[in-house]
């Protein structure tokens, strides 16, 4: 059976998985990319960027990619929320095609929870549809979309709270990182005792970020 999945959701000894005050100039708020530091040095990350000015993949980020590519494994269709997609305001600009250019590295469907539909959009592999749904017409849409693989809940963090409130998370995979942020959006807000349900694995990993994956049981 499909199942709808979380990866590399990173989040700070505070809880806080982006920062506050995101813009088109800082797509993370004030936290700027130190929750996504461990990210930048893996395979997967260097594969999915082709970003050049960046060095060589680091050996010792091998741990960590071992659970960052994982993201990508059995993947059909992701559902992400409007913050992902863009910064605020970005329904009102006809122009505006998200962060990633002409070939966004998620090559299957997108489901864009937003207000505000538009016309699907295709870039490249990636084909972007926008709704106005609740998370499961979502999930149920995204599972269609995805032809029997699983489903990637992509973020941010108040998209997948909406998930985890709704008790449609199979797999949430989070990255502790040793850094106060002090304000954002939190991924826990209301969730006491949500683990119940799950086994939990940690494992820390030489970048000094450690890796939580709930799994339910």
């Amino acid at each position: 059976m499909p199942l709808a999945r979380v990866h590399n959701i990173a989040v700070s000894l505070d809880g806080f998985a982006t920062g506050e005050g995101q813009s088109r100039e800082a797509p993370f708020g004030h936290a700027g990319t130190r929750l996504m530091e461990w990210f930048f040095p893996t395979a997967t990350f260097q594969g999915l960027s082709g970003d050049r000015e960046r060095q060589a993949v680091d050996p010792a980020s091998g741990p960590d990619d071992a659970f960052a590519r994982r993201a990508w494994e059995g993947i059909g269709a992701e559902i992400m929320g409007a913050g992902k997609f863009g910064p605020p305001g970005w329904q009102r600009d006809p122009e505006w095609r998200g962060w990633w250019g002409d070939e966004p590295p998620f090559h299957t469907p997108v489901l864009v929870l937003t207000h505000e539909p538009r016309p699907p959009l295709e870039l490249g592999e990636t084909t972007f549809h926008f709704a106005a749904v609740e998370p499961r017409e979502a999930l149920d849409r995204a599972f269609e979309l995805a032809g029997g693989l699983d489903v990637r809940l992509g973020g941010g963090p108040s998209s997948i709270r909406e998930f985890m409130a709704a008790g449609l998370v199979d797999l949430l995979h989070v990255v502790q990182v040793p850094v106060l942020l002090g304000r954002g959006v939190s991924l826990w807000s209301g969730l006491e005792g949500w683990e119940r349900d799950y086994e939990v694995e940690s494992t820390s990993t030489p970048s000094g970020v450690t890796h939580l994956v709930f799994t339910r049981r």
